[in-house]
């Protein structure tokens, strides 16, 4: 089975940056952002390397969740100059390991995701892995061919979340937790959800009735749920609809061939000089010598899944 993997840029090159010391490049510029991320795609390559990958970024203009509701992560501070640099300076990463880059004005790098997902996991003997950050593509794992890999602490533990293991987290389906999140709310991303609904009674909701929608149909037959939901459909459907990722964006790629990895071994010379100009010495000598496991690697736990790719 071959493998498509699809990383959201964005959210492992902020992991990485809150994550790693703040390193330099021989230029003076920040790196310990690009320095994470490298040595994520370093170890991912060594495991065993997708022979598709495509990095996809967010962009700066306004998209169009903000244009529904402006309140949507207004919370968040700016962007340190720090930071934006090495969000631009990815892009070089990612070409030195032969990953196409997409990026797309009023979508977030989270809706390219879904979109690539969905266009492309009915390939026969492909699988999909998203890489992310944090846990909003979890809506769109499907068994067996989408699934998706993120992070447990730093950047070096790691973990993969099929059908099963997202029922063990949070009781239920991938699919519902585009209702969950519609009720709870996303403090991160500054979305409201309905007022005083928790996880424990948005899970127990939805395994009852299954979805948002039912809830509503049938507030008649409860006087509890009926009294706390009934006030906030407007609130909770307006959540959803901001939590919802679009399978729809419009993406760059018409066939699967053009995301093919274009190099990336492990002794790849457009990688060893991108290492060399960006001062990573620990990766050249990581690079150097494939046969030796690397730290992250020997502190894998054993896992059910023996390897994603």
């Amino acid at each position: 089975m071959k493998t498509l993997l699809l990383i959201d840029a964005n959210s492992i090159i902020h992991r990485s940056f809150h994550a790693l010391p703040p390193f330099t490049a021989p230029g003076g510029d920040p790196s310990g952002a690009v320095y994470g991320v490298a040595s994520i795609l370093l170890k991912l390559w060594r495991e065993e390397r997708p022979d598709y990958a495509v990095a996809l970024f967010d962009r700066p203009e306004p998209t169009f969740r903000e244009k529904k509701y402006a309140e949507y992560k207004a919370q968040r501070p700016p962007a340190p100059n720090e930071l934006i640099s090495q969000l631009i300076e990815t892009h070089n990463l990612f070409s030195a390991f032969g990953i196409k880059t997409f990026e797309e004005p009023g979508y977030e790098a989270d809706d390219l995701i879904a979109t690539c997902a969905e266009k492309f996991r009915g390939i026969k003997d492909l699988k999909v892995v998203i890489l992310t950050g944090d846990r909003d593509t979890l809506q769109l794992v499907h068994d067996p061919d989408i699934a998706v890999r993120t992070f447990k602490k730093g950047v070096s533990e790691t973990m993969t979340y099929d059908e099963a293991a997202v029922r063990e987290k949070y009781g239920l389906e991938p699919n519902q937790l585009i209702d969950y999140k519609a009720l709870v709310g996303d403090p991160s991303d500054n979305i409201k959800g309905v007022p005083g609904v928790g996880p424990k009674t948005a899970t127990e909701w939805l395994q009852r009735f299954g979805a948002l929608d039912n809830l509503y149909d049938n507030l008649e037959k409860d006087e509890k749920i009926k009294k706390r939901l009934g006030p906030f459909r407007k609130e909770a459907e307006l959540s959803r609809e901001l939590v919802i990722l679009d399978r729809a964006a419009p993406i760059r790629a018409s066939d699967i061939e053009e995301l093919k990895i274009t190099s990336g071994d492990n002794n790849d010379g457009v990688i060893m000089d991108y290492f060399k100009k960006m001062g990573f010495e620990t990766l050249l000598k990581r690079l150097g010598n494939s046969s030796e496991p690397t730290v992250e690697k020997k502190k894998r736990p054993k896992s059910r899944q023996t390897s994603i790719f």
